[in-house]
């Protein structure tokens, strides 16, 4: 297949994981809408999406990378996707002294960025995996 019109084809299959999975993030979030935050300037919750629009976007470089066709590309971008989705509701879960997403609300930086980091060091972890 041409090179450019194979990056093209990623290039498109990386927006449309990256909508979908920020799509779900915005049904998940329950306390807050993403996009209102952000345009309200909460840093926090700007990292926190930045993190999983990174993390999705490293796992579908690690497919690219290891993967011989685009459809196996889309399905790894998919599953790491729903991978970092667990990861958010575990991340939740585990910090039972306080919500994640009450934190994230209110602007709390430091959650924003151990957030941004739970998704982008389990994106190289899940992108490692992949074979």
């Amino acid at each position: 297949m041409n090179p450019f019109l194979l990056t093209f084809m990623y290039y498109v299959i990386a927006i449309a994981v990256v909508v979908a999975g920020l799509f779900i993030f915005e049904i998940m979030t329950r306390k807050y809408k993403d996009w209102d935050e952000i345009k309200g300037r909460n840093a926090a919750v700007a990292l926190s999406i930045g993190g999983k629009i990174i993390g999705i976007c490293i796992i579908l470089m690690f497919s690219i990378f290891h993967n011989d066709t685009i459809i196996e590309t889309v399905y790894w971008g998919l599953f790491g996707m729903a991978l970092q989705l667990v990861a958010y509701v575990l991340f939740e879960l585990f910090t039972r002294s306080f919500s994640v997403e009450e934190e994230l609300k209110e602007g709390n930086l430091a959650v924003g960025i151990v957030s941004f980091c739970v998704s982008v060091g389990l994106a190289f972890v899940i992108g490692a995996s992949i074979s």
